[in-house]
């Protein structure tokens, strides 16, 4: 069972799964399980559809902690795709708006709005926009096969590295699914966003994701009543 497949199956999804803080564009956007899982498969289905990727191919991730970076991740790994840093040579490279060229065979880029519009102007340099294209794309994803516990999922790690890691972070934390977890943590790859995004949402916490200014972090923890704080 693909990563993605085990983290969406540990809670239900009518649940909130991310809020993400934007305090550059000082906003607030809640998802449920099944919207990132709609997300996630859109996401899925655009990498296998106009890409052809397949399990153990390598696709680039650069973005910044955002629910759309969530999405990202999520479709990828739901389709057996290994996330790597390094955009050269691999198969698709999604970044945000402005980064230089990436060296991978398809750019996607990332728009990061709050509210998931695309881009106010075509991408340069043949690169793709993301969110206008993946949208298109079918909300139910089916693995043509399943994905083995010991494919690649992260740099070098597996797909049961990856869980075992994010929960024993987890446990180490005291999170459980009962948790509101504030997060300012960065989503580096890998480390980052195993510690920032996986720790929480591999026991079935809510993440309460803050990016930008963390002034407001007394009121952020008041409002969403969360119960443990990852700080970066």
């Amino acid at each position: 069972m693909s990563l993605t497949e085990q983290l969406l199956a540990t809670t239900q999804p009518a649940k909130p799964m991310i809020t993400h803080y934007d305090d550059a564009a000082g906003t607030r956007v809640e998802l449920s399980v099944a919207t990132m899982a709609n997300w996630a498969a859109k996401t899925a289905n655009w990498l296998v559809d106009e890409f052809d990727v397949e399990p153990g191919d390598a696709v680039a991730v650069r973005l910044p902690a955002h629910w759309q970076t969530a999405a990202v991740l999520l479709g990828a790994w739901w389709c057996g795709a290994r996330v790597v840093e390094q955009a050269q040579g691999s198969r698709v490279a999604f970044v945000a708006p402005g980064s230089p060229g990436t060296g991978a065979e398809a750019t996607a880029v990332v728009a990061l709005d709050p509210l998931g519009r695309g881009l106010s102007s075509p991408p340069t340099d043949g690169a793709l926009d993301y969110l206008s294209e993946a949208r298109l794309s079918g909300d139910v994803f089916r693995p043509m096969s399943p994905i083995p516990g010991d494919a690649p999922a992260f740099e070098s790690s597996t797909v049961d590295a990856v869980l075992s890691e994010a929960r024993s972070r987890a446990e180490k934390a005291g999170i459980t699914a009962a948790d509101r977890v504030l997060s300012t943590l960065d989503w580096t790859i890998p480390d980052g966003a195993v510690g920032g995004l996986l720790t929480p949402l591999s026991v079935g916490a809510h993440l309460v994701q803050v990016t930008g200014s963390t002034d407001k972090l007394a009121d952020r923890r008041r409002a969403e009543k969360t119960t443990v704080d990852l700080l970066g």
